[in-house]
């Protein structure tokens, strides 16, 4: 296994502008020689210190299309800058180079990737949130922290695959 620790990253959000929407949950995976980690954050559990301490000991982050949402939506809410603190790698520009276009599911589709929730989509993300937030149903954030995971997971089984077509 490698040396460095490496994280994926991948946030939920109540909309499309970092200015005027909240993220609703972060996940990130970490994965190093002795450990592998999955944290998520929730809601009012969002901060800059929490998601700090959770990529304590990382080299590299990995996202897809982070530099233009991810990143920026945490840079923007919580005053961070991920990719001067670490050597960020975004995957969907990685995939573009080899004409892998569109969306996540979109490109682990032409991979073969698997996914459990075919179904679900940031739209349908959006939803759950406040279907959650206005009528508390816990399996609807239940539906939504197994989506933001199952994607974040898949981050790093897309990189894997990627590395492996070179």
């Amino acid at each position: 296994m490698q040396d460095i620790c490496e994280a994926y990253l991948d946030i939920e959000t109540t909309g499309l502008s970092p200015q005027q929407n909240e993220i609703t949950v972060i996940g990130i995976y970490v994965t190093c020689k002795d450990r592998d980690e999955f944290i998520q954050f929730v809601g009012q559990d969002i901060n800059g210190d929490v998601i700090l301490e959770s990529l304590q000991g990382v080299k590299r982050l990995y996202t897809y299309n982070g530099q233009r949402f991810d990143l920026r939506f945490i840079q923007i809410r919580y005053g961070l800058n991920l990719e001067e603190q670490f050597e960020h790698h975004d995957l969907m520009k990685r995939c573009q180079s080899r004409k892998l276009y569109g969306g996540l599911k979109a490109v682990e589709r032409c991979l073969g990737i698997e996914r459990r929730h075919k179904e679900i989509n940031g739209l349908e993300a959006v939803r759950l949130w406040w279907q959650y937030i206005n009528n508390y149903d816990q399996s609807a954030l239940k539906l939504l922290l197994e989506y933001n995971k199952e994607d974040v997971v898949n981050l790093k089984v897309l990189k894997d695959k990627l590395l492996r077509q070179l």
